[in-house]
């Protein structure tokens, strides 16, 4: 099972929205509408960096994103995610995306350990009361980890309910048992619940926005419905969108310039870090 396609999905987007990937690396790059910090350490170890957009004309609000990109735990890379965060930046919002260590060299909870780490350094450079967390698929799953009642934000210095919101894109939160043994292997086994956010989503809890195209085969529209409604239930702040017949690949995908048509994702995210 794959929980959003690997480098293919970002690389290609990412040279639509005009820039190649590799020419971001080790540099400050000024373009249009953003200045990027590349490859800014968050911890030791190769795989613990971010990048940093800037906007040219920031919000006066100072509200910012930080996105952990899908890649079913095992692969990925920030640089592949520039159109996320090119088109963050272009609506004043700062954007960080961060790398995290990957399946095999780790397991759970590394990259959610990893996670904490990188929202530390965000809440450190933009303060926890401007911050967004946002993911899509496994990347999803891990803000969510993170937003939910979990120890892993206080273990790295952040208070989670200071968070300005959460915002998961087509996320794996209520996947159990697991059936791949690689996921079996990542995760310890098939039915461990404190692998899973929706074990966690119970109050307090910081306000939530739930995306997910009804069309997804890979991660079922279920798990946003499940974990919205554990969010009312816990009397915390939360909006679910359901857009019909959208698949994995496009609710990101809609980010970029040319797949923006296939759903309202830019949209509804921006509005939504406008309202709170």
């Amino acid at each position: 099972m794959i929980w959003a396609r690997r480098s293919v999905i970002g690389g290609l987007i990412g040279a639509l929205a005009g820039c190649s990937p590799a020419a971001l690396l080790n540099t400050t790059v000024s373009r249009k509408g953003f200045t990027l910090e590349a490859d800014i350490p968050y911890g030791a170890n190769p795989r613990q960096k971010l990048d940093f957009y800037r906007p040219e004309t920031p919000r006066p609000d100072g509200k910012a994103v930080i996105f952990f990109y899908g890649g079913s735990w095992d692969s990925g890379a920030k640089s592949d995610y520039l159109f996320v965060a090119q088109a963050l930046a272009a609506r004043g919002i700062a954007a960080i995306v961060a790398d995290y260590r990957l399946y095999p060299e780790v397991r759970f909870p590394a990259f959610i350990e990893d996670g904490a780490l990188a929202v530390r350094w965000a809440a450190d450079k933009v303060g926890t009361n401007k911050l967004f967390l946002m993911g899509h698929s496994a990347g999803a799953q891990i803000a969510l980890m993170l937003a939910v009642n979990t120890p892993y934000l206080a273990a790295a210095g952040v208070d989670r309910m200071k968070l300005r919101g959460v915002i998961g894109l087509s996320g794996p939160y209520a996947i159990l048992p697991l059936t791949s043994r690689k996921l079996q292997d990542i995760f310890g086994g098939p039915s461990r619940p404190e692998t899973q956010p929706i074990t966690f989503a119970k109050a307090p809890l910081p306000p939530a926005l739930f995306v997910h195209g009804t069309g997804d085969t890979i991660v079922k529209a279920a798990n946003s419905e499940r974990l919205a409604a554990a969010w009312r239930t816990a009397g915390a702040p939360v909006e679910l969108k359901l857009y019909p017949d959208v698949d994995h690949v496009d609710v990101v995908g809609a980010f970029s310039d040319l797949l923006r048509a296939r759903a309202p994702t830019l949209a509804d995210v921006t509005a939504y870090i406008d309202s709170h």
